[in-house]
């Protein structure tokens, strides 16, 4: 468990390490049942407890009278004393920690680690690294494993005193290597870990270094006020015992006597909790933290777990026995009932294997089946919905690291986060982090979830490392390319309602690509879907839009609303209509930002129908010159009746029905766009104002109102109705075009008036004196007086004949 160091920096233990439980009986050869200290149970025979025990943990105070012993230095880092004892006792070594040792003990316990449950993903793997060594060496020296087979790791839990075993059968290590690995840190190792952890601490970066340096080990006191490191190597005949307390600056080494904790190989670690972290002595704690970190660890590990099953047992009941009755004939008719049961649950303990899941990306993907990979995707991150499709890959070369990726089939929250915990980094199978912060995956990609397990990683990452490695970089950049072709995989699928189940629960991350990343969006183009002019009811994509554009077709035109039924019915679409265009509707708030970002598709540029400047392809220079030379002074009149409410007045080659519409400026927002900036929170009345003012009042000169007003600008320019007829004119343009009013009650008091003279006595009840009135005319409107509604109190017993306009009675 502290074998040999799988970092590449100088570590604590090095290649002597060889920490690893050892079991006197292999794993086949356990009983079904036992209590928890070995005895006897109605599932198996009696098993031994030498191993597995927790409540014989060795005296570390049977020393007595200390005194030095100077043969037994092992360099002049420590002061070795050993104890004079009864000559039944083993002597007892006492060492000094080295000065390093001691100061990064006391960092690691007060300031390093910031997540205490790390110490199990750190064990854990020590003994793996152990079980590995002795797997390697096994290859050339076989004799190596003749004492216990079985490779493996077993994990046992006290949850009354608080004390936790962890045992393997690797390599084991001898009395020299637990001095050597164990209270010595080498020296360049050190300087450079003591040195990185105060640049760290000095960044205020997140003291999240274990592992890094080769002090996973250490980690141990984390959470134990004492531990004890039993080890036996094949190599050597004696078993010895290291011990140590948290905040000593010594440690003790002895032979192990006692012929119940002898093991055939490996090493036992035994802790000893802190009051405030025996919850850690839970088993279903310890099982829940090893499925988290070494769920793919590639050894078995084997937790103490209470476990029951329900059987029936007989109840005693008095009326449960038997009646008896005799009839006239002396015969007995005695009636048996059946006896009474109850169901209760029979508890015991066993071994129960916690990392039955594989690491699937290790496989041959052509053997993986499609219920294989949606089995681990439900179990890896605990989801109760198949994925809508998967991508599992080996990248090899520059960097070499497997992963296999998953596209939900639901979006969980609503808001794009840029913390998720959806990919999983893991190193040589070692779980190592899922926080990420766009180290791995863009934020708009943050809804793909995966595991991604690469060797060339150090066992544990840092923010610090995944934002400065080079390996990193490469990752993303691979990831990422592979998580298009899996989204793309989707589109391109005969089931479209794969991909519209795909767009309504990430369409937005998509959008989010658009607008942040610049470097894709050849990746991101294909997978968007809009609502269209002629496909109201289903989402289309730009290679559709594409395909079915006109011959003299030159952009791809949009209009942004806020639905479907303002964009159908917006005046800018006449034209186009007319022409059979399509065109993109664009009601997702995000929409116009992303078509923006992106400016063209396939040599099609983005036109937005609302803007100044409408080509469509169709300028006849000689008509439009013609109509200039007509409607010129109209809209020199027009543009001094609107002063500064427009930039200019312009003759329209988008409208068809409708009398005028008011257009943004070409680089200023557009009215669905002032709209939704409007409505930000932060919005900045100052920009608002820049940008907004850039608008053109267009006007259709085939429109009777546009003519009658081209007659008016040259015969009466200063009428007042002309005048006002121009106001109304903006006013309606600017709601029709999707702009707000600046002074909604003005407008209404001009709608107002218009319908009071329009309406005036229309549905008045015709009377026998009175002559019907004659047709209105202009004159007759400003020469006519509008009086309120006339009702019976109002009217004076004499009335007065009527008279019209004319003065006739």
């Amino acid at each position: 468990m502290i074998g040999a160091s799988r970092r590449s920096i100088s570590s604590v233990a090095r290649s002597t390490r060889c920490f690893a439980p050892s079991i006197s009986t292999s794993s086949s050869q356990i009983p079904d049942s036992r209590s928890i200290n070995g005895t006897e149970s109605a599932q198996g025979p009696r098993f031994s407890a030498r191993w597995f025990s927790l409540l014989t943990a060795p005296n570390s105070n049977r020393a007595a009278n200390p005194k030095i012993r100077s043969s037994l230095l092992i360099s002049n880092r420590f002061d070795s004393t050993a104890a004079a004892v009864g000559s039944s006792d083993p002597p007892v070594e006492k060492f000094e920690y080295q000065a390093e040792v001691s100061r990064l003990m006391d960092l690691i316990v007060h300031s390093l680690y910031s997540n205490k449950e790390v110490f199990l993903r750190e064990l854990v793997s020590n003994a793996s690294d152990a079980l590995d060594k002795l797997r390697f060496l096994g290859v050339t020296q076989p004799e190596l494993l003749k004492d216990a087979a079985d490779l493996d790791i077993r994990i046992q839990t006290d949850k009354d005193n608080g004390i936790i075993t962890i045992t393997d059968t690797g390599i084991g290590m001898t009395r020299e290597e637990l001095v050597n690995c164990l209270g010595t840190i080498a020296e360049s190792g050190t300087a450079k870990f003591l040195k990185a952890v105060k640049e760290n601490q000095e960044a205020g970066g997140d003291s999240n270094l274990i592992g890094q340096f080769g002090v996973g080990f250490y980690s141990a006191f984390l959470v134990s006020d004492k531990v004890i490191v039993s080890t036996k190597s094949p190599k050597s005949d004696k078993q010895f015992v290291w011990e140590a307390e948290a905040n000593a600056n010594s440690y003790t080494v002895r032979e192990e006597t006692d012929p119940e904790k002898l093991l055939p190989r490996g090493t036992r670690l035994t802790l000893y909790l802190k009051r405030d972290d025996k919850g850690f002595a839970n088993p279903e704690k310890i099982e829940n933290l090893v499925k988290n970190y070494s769920q793919f660890v590639s050894f078995p590990i084997y937790t103490w777990k209470e476990k029951g099953f329900t059987k029936e047992v007989e109840v005693d009941d008095d009326s449960s026995k038997s009646d008896s009755s005799q009839n006239e004939g002396g015969e007995d008719t005695s009636v048996e009932k059946k006896k009474k049961t109850k169901k209760v649950i029979e508890k015991y303990w066993e071994w129960d294997l916690a990392n039955e899941t594989q690491p699937i990306w290790l496989r041959n993907p052509k053997d993986v089946t499609t219920a294989e990979y949606n089995d681990f995707y439900r179990k890896t991150f605990n989801e109760y919905l198949d994925p809508l499709a998967s991508s599992h890959f080996t990248t090899e070369g520059e960097v070499e690291f497997r992963s296999v990726l998953f596209v939900p089939a639901t979006r969980k929250d609503d808001l794009i986060k840029e913390k998720t915990k959806n990919i999983r980094l893991y190193v040589k199978r070692v779980f190592i982090s899922d926080d990420f912060d766009g180290e791995l995956f863009p934020r708009y990609l943050s809804f793909v979830k995966g595991v991604v397990d690469s060797n060339d990683l150090p066992l544990n990452v840092s923010r610090e490392i995944l934002q400065e490695s080079r390996i990193v970089r490469i990752m993303r950049k691979r990831l990422v390319r592979k998580a298009f072709d899996m989204i793309l995989g989707i589109s391109l699928s005969e089931n479209r309602d794969d991909y519209d189940r795909f767009w309504e629960n990430f369409g937005k991350f998509l959008k989010l690509g658009c607008i942040e990343d610049k470097s894709n969006h050849k990746r991101l183009a294909p997978l968007l879907r809009f609502f269209s002019s002629h496909s109201e009811n289903e989402f289309i994509g730009l290679d559709e839009y594409v395909e079915s554009m006109k011959p003299d077709q030159k952009a791809i035109y949009y209009i942004a609303a806020d639905s479907i039924t303002s964009a159908k019915n917006t005046p800018f679409l006449e034209r186009l209509v007319q022409k059979d265009y399509e065109v993109l509707f664009l009601v997702d708030p995000m929409d116009e930002v992303a078509i923006n970002s992106l400016e063209s598709y396939k040599e099609k540029k983005f036109a937005d129908i609302s803007k100044e400047d409408l080509d469509l392809g169709d300028k006849n220079e000689e008509k439009e010159k013609e109509i200039k030379q007509e409607f010129g002074q109209t809209i020199d009149w027009i543009k001094n009746r609107l002063g500064d409410k427009v930039a200019s007045v312009q003759i329209s080659n988008r409208l068809s029905t409708s009398p005028c519409v008011l257009v943004s400026g070409k680089f200023g927002w557009s009215a669905n766009m002032e709209r939704l900036m409007k409505a930000q929170t932060h919005g900045e009345p100052s920009s608002l104002e820049f940008m907004k003012g850039r608008r053109v009042f267009e006007i259709n000169p085939e429109h009777p109102i546009i003519k009658e007003l081209n007659v008016a600008s040259r015969t009466n320019p200063d009428n007042l109705e002309a005048l006002k007829a121009i106001d109304i004119l903006y006013d309606t343009a600017l709601i029709s075009s999707g702009f707000t009013p600046d002074n909604a009650r003005e407008l209404g008091g001009k709608i107002y008036e218009m319908m009071s003279v329009a309406y005036s006595g229309k549905w008045r009840a015709p009377s026998a004196e009175v002559h019907p009135d004659p047709p209105r005319t202009l004159e007759t409107i400003e020469a006519e007086v509008v009086e309120p509604p006339r009702t019976p109190e109002t009217v004076e017993p004499e009335a007065v004949e009527p008279t019209d306009v004319r003065g006739q009675k």
